[in-house]
């Protein structure tokens, strides 16, 4: 199945349990509130009214309903073929997800009395019964005879001999993904006479080019004979082979583009983390305000010297950035760099060590607990840094780094936190585990990775993991 069909397809997938879910939570109050339920449990009544004043729950519960779910791969199966029986654990982890964020929420805003536990269980269980109905629904339409026969899509497999038999193994090892070869064409030595029998004869809704060994002219032959004939042409753009690299499409003034990325695409996810960035950074500097103010005076009367910090960093694509910390260290610190060098415990570009005699007594604390790091949120909001990404270095670091490889880490914004902060810290002292957990970061990014980060970012915190 191609991406565009199958995000289609997941699209309404969402919308449909979106809309169940919201069902579910209404149905719970309606169940709940029957006198026949309350009675054979020996529970207490509660009224109608109890639903209106929770209807604000909808605002969090529709958009995040489909998105816990995705977290858990629910819409990662196969399409057609073995669905329901892959849906079950993922269905599962997700509405308990979604009934413990509900519950988490009604208990912040103190709604309790208006969302008994009762109806937390209910809603639970009913939007999973409901979704997994409509699993099996959806498995048995989509196995039948007019749906296969909708979603088929015959074509013709174009390329030289090993690459026919090499992409049509594949085709077969994915059969219930709707695609069928109806005729293979050995573009290296058939006319064009012969393709547009072919195109005639099959009645095919695309034709699939492998075109790795086959000269530029008869692959611009084959597209033009489909564009005449309005069939699809699909090219398998594996020209160069990538280990990283995932490869995409786009269009820049009329020009097709193809495009070879390692870091996540624009799309909804990317806007969600802007957005968790800008409100998120600004949420904190209100909390956090009386502790900076705190902490800016401390540092004022206890040493000489401003009371931040500022440094070049490397930002996004290793663009300079002026980064802002609480100072922690004497004002010489700079100069006094190079004197310790020999004590440095990183391999690599970076400089860090235990017992660094630069720091100040109050700076050992501010440290501890990582109030050094506040300041950071200004350059959140400025959009030079994001809450979770890769810790930014400084410029003449990044400019001493040996491997070209470890400039990837570059390719996505700086951030106050990062699974270095919360793996390892400063007990990691080899600069390629540093940089091997950042290129994790980046290759498995999730708007979910963030949040479960951020999370996890609190309890390390609290208790000073691996802080200098």
């Amino acid at each position: 199945m191609l991406q565009r069909d199958r995000a289609i397809r997941t699209q309404v997938q969402q919308l449909a349990d979106a809309s169940l879910f919201a069902m579910s939570f209404w149905l719970a109050y309606q169940l709940r509130a029957l006198p026949f339920f309350s009675t054979a449990l020996g529970l207490e009544t509660i009224s109608q009214e109890a639903f209106s004043q929770n209807v604000w729950l909808y605002f969090a519960l529709v958009p995040a309903a489909p998105l816990v779910l995705e977290s858990q791969g629910f819409y990662k199966r196969p399409m057609v073929a073995g669905r329901q029986g892959s849906a079950f654990w993922p269905l599962l982890k997700g509405c308990f997800l979604v009934t413990i964020g509900l519950v988490l929420l009604v208990f912040i805003f103190r709604k309790s009395e208006f969302a008994p536990r009762g109806v937390m269980v209910l809603f639970g269980c009913i939007s999973f019964v409901l979704v997994w109905v409509k699993e099996q629904v959806f498995a048995v339409a989509l196995r039948s005879r007019m749906a296969k026969a909708q979603s088929r899509r015959r074509i013709i497999l174009a390329g030289i001999p090993a690459e026919i038999t090499r992409l049509r193994r594949e085709i077969e090892q994915h059969a219930g993904e709707g695609v069928e070869v109806a005729v293979e064409f050995n573009l290296a030595a058939a006319s064009m006479q012969e393709l547009i029998e072919l195109l005639h004869e099959h009645s095919v809704s695309g034709v699939l080019v492998s075109a790795r060994h086959v000269q530029l002219e008869r692959l611009e032959s084959v597209i033009q004979l489909c564009e005449v004939e309005g069939v699809e042409a699909w090219l398998v753009a594996d020209f160069f082979a990538t280990q990283i690299a995932r490869a995409g499409f786009d269009e820049m003034f009329g020009h097709p583009l193809l495009v070879f990325r390692t870091t996540p695409e624009a799309s909804w996810q990317i806007i969600t983390k802007l957005l968790l960035d800008f409100f998120g950074a600004l949420a904190l500097l209100l909390v956090t305000a009386p502790l900076m103010l705190a902490c800016a005076a401390l540092i004022k009367f206890t040493s000489p010297g401003p009371v931040f910090f500022r440094q070049q960093r490397s930002g996004l694509n290793g663009a300079p950035f002026e980064i802002l910390k609480f100072r922690t260290m004497t004002s010489n610190a700079e100069q006094m760099k190079h004197e310790l060098a020999a004590m440095n415990e990183m391999t690599g570009p970076v400089f860090k060590i235990t017992n660094d005699p630069r720091v100040t007594p109050l700076g050992k604390w501010l440290r501890k607990w990582s109030l050094d790091e506040l300041p950071q949120l200004f350059n959140v909001l400025r959009g030079e840094m994001s809450l979770v990404g890769p810790r930014p270095l400084p410029v003449d670091e990044v400019k001493r780094f040996s491997d070209l490889a470890h400039r990837r880490r570059l390719s996505v914004k700086p951030g106050l936190t990062c699974l270095w902060q919360i793996q390892g810290r400063n007990k990691i002292s080899d600069f390629q585990e540093w940089v091997r957990l950042d290129l994790e970061y980046i290759d498995n990014w999730s708007i979910w990775l963030d949040l479960q980060i951020l999370l996890r970012t609190i309890p390390a915190v609290l208790r000073a993991t691996g802080a200098k």
